[in-house]
C-alpha cells in the first residue's frame, strides 16, 4: 500500500495513499491551482479510475449469476485478487493504476488493488467502504529514494456473517476486510472510514508524485490540482505541490502549501519537514532546526525512520552511519526485513561477505511477498557464486 508523499534520499517530499484526520480550519489557497507557471496535461476521471471494462463485467456475470449474489459467492474472486497480490505486489510509486489496469496487471500498490476489489464488489451488489489503516510513519527506498507511504483497505458487507480465512481476510460482524498488506493483517491498527472523493484524490496525489520523480512537472502540477479540485482537505496533495513549487524555485507558494498541508493535518510531519527545509534554503535556520529536532525527537521510536536514515546513508557511502541506524531500527523491531537487508548490502560493500551473507539470509527468511523473498533469494545465489570464486582464487 503502495500505495501507496516522497522522501528524497535528502529528503524532501510525500508520496502517500494516506493521511491522518484533518480539521479544515481555513479556505483552502486555491489560487496556487491556478498558476500559469505549468501547462496543464489530461488525467483519468474518477470514473475512469473505478471503471471496469465490458469484458471484465462478462466474467463477473458468467462466474457470479444475478440471482446467487452474496458475500460467500465472491470468496473465491476476493481470495484471488489477495494471492495474486501477495505473490506479485510491488507496493512502489508508479503502480498506481485504474480498476481496469491493475486486474489486467495485479503489480500495483494497496491503493490500486483495493480500487478494483471495490469496483468489482460494487458491480456484484456488496457495499465498499475504504478504510485508512494508522500505521506507523513507513519509508521505503525506491531507486534512491525514500519513500514515505502509507495504507488502506476495504471493507466489504452484505447482510450475513461470513467466516473466511482469517490470514488474509478479518471476519467481521456482516463483513469482512480485504487487506492486500500482510503486515497490515498481523497488526491490529486502528482504522477510519475514507470517502471515495478521498480515495480519487490519493490516486492524483501518486500518480501527480510518479510524475515528479521523472521531472515531469507539468503533470505532476495536473495530477495534484486534480487532486486539489475533487478534495481540497486532503493535507498530502497540498504537501505535494508545496514540493513542487519548491522544486520550480517559487519559495513563495511552497511555503503557502506547506503551511495549508500542516492546517489540514498538524500530523503531516513530512510537510512539517519540507516547511523546514524550506526555511533552511530561505536564512530562516533556526526555526527550521527546531521543526527538525522536534520530528527526530517524535520519531526515534519508530523503526523505519532509522531504516530511512540508514538507506540515506548508503546512497551516501556513509556505510558506518548506515549500520548504526539499521542496528537501531533492529533494535526496535527485529521482525522486519528492510533492516537485515540494509545490513548485507552495506556489510557487502565493506567486503564482508561473511556478515552480507548472514543479513541477507535473514531477510530473505523474514520476508512476506514471494517477490521479496525472489529478489533476496538471487542476491543470495550471486552472494554464494562470488564467495566460491574468492575461495578457488585463493
Amino acid at each position: 500500500m503502495k500505495l501507496p508523499s516522497i522522501v528524497f534520499a535528502s529528503s524532501f517530499c510525500l508520496l502517500t495513499a494516506c493521511s491522518s484526520t484533518e480539521n479544515n480550519t481555513a479556505p483552502p489557497p486555491l489560487a496556487l491551482v491556478k498558476s500559469n507557471t505549468f501547462t496543464q496535461t489530461s488525467v483519468e476521471t474518477q470514473q475512469e479510475i473505478f471503471a471496469l471494462s465490458k469484458h471484465v463485467k462478462q466474467q463477473l456475470d458468467s462466474t457470479f449469476p444475478k440471482d446467487g449474489r452474496s458475500l460467500q459467492s465472491t470468496k473465491g474472486l476476493l481470495r484471488f485478487l489477495l494471492q495474486n497480490g501477495d505473490a506479485s505486489l510491488s507496493y512502489q510509486s508508479g503502480a498506481t493504476l485504474t480498476a481496469n489496469q491493475a486486474y489486467e496487471n495485479l503489480n500495483a500498490n494497496c491503493l490500486s488493488l483495493s480500487i478494483l476489489a471495490y469496483s468489482l464488489a460494487d458491480y456484484l451488489g456488496l457495499e465498499g467502504q475504504f478504510q485508512k489503516v494508522h500505521i506507523p510513519e513507513y519509508w521505503a527506498l525506491d531507486n534512491g529514494f525514500n519513500l514515505l507511504t502509507g495504507h488502506i483497505n476495504l471493507k466489504v458487507s452484505e447482510s450475513t456473517k461470513q467466516v473466511l480465512n482469517r490470514k488474509v481476510i478479518y471476519p467481521q460482524e456482516r463483513s469482512l476486510v480485504i487487506d492486500f498488506d500482510p503486515n497490515s493483517r498481523q497488526e491490529a491498527f486502528k482504522t477510519s472510514n475514507i470517502n471515495k472523493a478521498r480515495i480519487t484524490a490519493m490516486f492524483y496525489n501518486n500518480k501527480g508524485a510518479a510524475a515528479m520523480l521523472k521531472h515531469d512537472y507539468d503533470t505532476a502540477f495536473s495530477y495534484y490540482k486534480a487532486a486539489v479540485d475533487i478534495d481540497s482537505n486532503y493535507s498530502g496533495a497540498w504537501g505535494n505541490l508545496g514540493v513542487l513549487f519548491r522544486l520550480t524555485s517559487d519559495y513563495q507558494s511552497a511555503e503557502t502549501a506547506y503551511q495549508y498541508a500542516i492546517t489540514l493535518d498538524p500530523d503531516n510531519n513530512t510537510a512539517l519537514g519540507n516547511l523546514a527545509r524550506l526555511y533552511n534554503l530561505t536564512d530562516r535556520k533556526e526555526q527550521g532546526q527546531a521543526i527538525l529536532a522536534m520530528l527526530d525527537k517524535k520519531r526515534r521510536a519508530n523503526p523505519y525512520y532509522h531504516i530511512s536514515l540508514g538507506n540515506d546513508a548508503y546512497t551516501t557511502s556513509r556505510y558506518q552511519d548506515a549500520i548504526k541506524h539499521y542496528k537501531k531500527a533492529r533494535d526496535l523491531n527485529s521482525t522486519l526485513h528492510d533492516t537485515d537487508f540494509g545490513l548485507a548490502r552495506t556489510y557487502y560493500q565493506l567486503g564482508d561477505l561473511k556478515l552480507a551473507k548472514k543479513y541477507l539470509t535473514m531477510a530473505n527468511n523474514k520476508a512476506d511477498f514471494d517477490h521479496d523473498k525472489q529478489r533476496y533469494e538471487s542476491k543470495l545465489q550471486a552472494l554464494r557464486s562470488h564467495t566460491a570464486k574468492l575461495i578457488d582464487y585463493r
